[in-house]
């Protein structure tokens, strides 16, 4: 098979898998949250409401597009998009499994193993904030205005932490390549822990997985789209699919950031004290990287609705002050303390 059909594959695979995750991810946020709140949720689309996301599917197809009268169009219709298509896009330098052989042919499981995916996962994180801030400007709508600003200042604020964090990770195993950082987690620590990130990097994953529900505004970061103070937020003049697009964006990213958690600080595709590959073939051993990667996300998938529904919205300027006065200092003492051991121990 020609290495560009294999690669139009992979990308198709994530783009449907990223749809897949956000579909089931509007269902898991209905029905979590009911199950926390002593409530049944959706059950009449389907049994246990399974066929809820088709019905809010066709719901956003079939509404009715508005445009403000006196909105900015073209901005209004780009905004959405610029807000999905890096959250999608982060996900090629993710490996999603180890590897499958088919016909004598070894195939990573990973769109593109560049060796900056560090970098370029920031790079294209940042980017969707610029749909939020188009989006909202163009509503020509005070409260879209106000989300769009919020979201300028939280994605500054908590970039810092966040690469700093990712910092310490590329200090610690010498690369910038997510699959190269996945491949140094095999094996023990200390003896008896696994060789997990999260094991040598306790506190620079909790700095991380904070940035990160930061970056992607849920509670209790959800500042931006505030419905007690802003309605909606940066959105709140969209509806239909382009309102569709934001929230599919949403959870796409979040989608995302469990998929870096898990490369980073939960070893990725292996699991601890097991070498799958000793005694599945090929191909299994491949389908069964895949699966295990995708149950470690989906716990941190999971993780975003419980918190969601367990911790209260901060208030603007604890949003700020815990950024800025708390995260980045202890950002830079990890950051510190993980040179110093690298260098004690080289």
């Amino acid at each position: 098979m020609e290495d560009w059909i294999i690669d139009l594959i992979k990308v198709v695979f994530i783009w449907v898998w990223c749809l897949l995750i956000a579909v089931v991810m509007t269902w898991v946020e209905r029905r979590g949250s009911a199950m926390m709140q002593d409530r049944l949720g959706p059950n009449r689309a389907g049994p246990f409401g399974l066929l809820q996301p088709l019905a809010d599917g066709i719901k956003l197809f079939t509404k009715e597009e508005i445009i403000p009268e006196n909105a900015k169009k073209i901005l209004f219709i780009l905004g959405p998009a610029l807000f999905a298509i890096p959250a999608f896009s982060a996900y090629a330098v993710v490996p999603f499994g180890d590897k499958i052989v088919l016909g004598g042919k070894e195939i990573i499981l990973q769109v593109s193993d560049v060796n900056i995916g560090f970098l370029y996962i920031l790079a294209i994180g940042s980017m969707g904030v610029y749909g939020m801030v188009v989006g909202g400007w163009a509503s020509n709508n005070k409260y879209s205005i106000l989300g769009g600003l919020r979201s300028t200042a939280q994605l500054i604020s908590y970039e810092v932490p966040m690469g700093l964090a990712l910092l310490a990770v590329v200090l610690l195993y010498g690369t910038f390549s997510l699959r190269e950082m996945v491949l140094a987690q095999q094996g023990t620590f200390l003896g008896f822990l696994p060789n997990w990130g999260i094991f040598k990097q306790p506190l620079g994953f909790i700095l991380f997985i904070v940035s990160a529900y930061a970056e992607a505004g849920r509670v209790p970061f959800d500042l931006p789209e505030a419905e007690s103070e802003l309605v909606n937020g940066y959105h709140t003049e969209y509806g239909g699919m382009r309102l569709g697009l934001y929230l599919f964006g949403e959870y796409v990213n979040i989608g995302t950031l469990s998929a870096i958690m898990v490369s980073i600080y939960f070893g990725g595709w292996q699991l601890p004290y097991v070498d799958m590959s000793a005694f599945l073939g090929p191909v299994a051993y491949g389908v069964a990287s895949f699966l295990v990667f995708f149950l470690k996300q989906a716990f941190f998938l999971f993780l975003f609705v419980w918190v969601r529904w367990t911790v209260p919205r901060f208030r603007y300027d604890q949003l700020m002050g815990l950024g800025w006065k708390s995260l980045i200092p202890l950002c830079l003492v990890n950051f510190f303390i993980t040179a110093l051991l690298v260098q004690l121990t080289v």
